[in-house]
């Protein structure tokens, strides 16, 4: 069993930004493969946002590389950095983990509970 928690997610004006960050942790050995972020906003379906791979290869969806910026570290931490935030933005964002855990040979997806961005005035 893994967990995943979200933080970093709150109200933020037009044009402000956040760091959103996500955390992986177990009480057994595991490795991440990539990290992926998702949103869903208010009456949409989830959408996938940027994945970032264990070798630090970055994908993003549509545009958002302009604004957007994936990125992990050692700490089993995946971190979404947001800049120039727009009202569309306000969504959930939910971190996706694909975590093999060791002794399996092909790792497996994990989602976080998410965390509530809101981009208003």
């Amino acid at each position: 069993q893994v967990h995943l928690v979200e933080s970093g997610g709150g109200l933020v004006q037009p044009g402000g930004s956040l760091r959103l960050s996500c955390t992986a942790s177990s009480g057994s050995l595991f490795s991440i493969n990539s990290w992926a972020w998702y949103r869903q906003g208010p009456g949409k379906e989830r959408e996938w946002v940027a994945t970032i791979t264990g070798g630090g290869v970055t994908d993003y969806a549509g545009q958002m590389q302009d604004r957007f910026t994936i990125s992990s570290d050692d700490s089993n931490t995946v971190y979404l950095q947001m800049n120039d935030l727009k009202s569309e933005d306000t969504a959930v964002y939910y971190c996706n983990g694909n975590i093999r855990f060791v002794g399996e040979l092909h790792g497996k997806y994990y989602w976080g509970k998410g965390t509530l961005v809101t981009v208003s005035s």
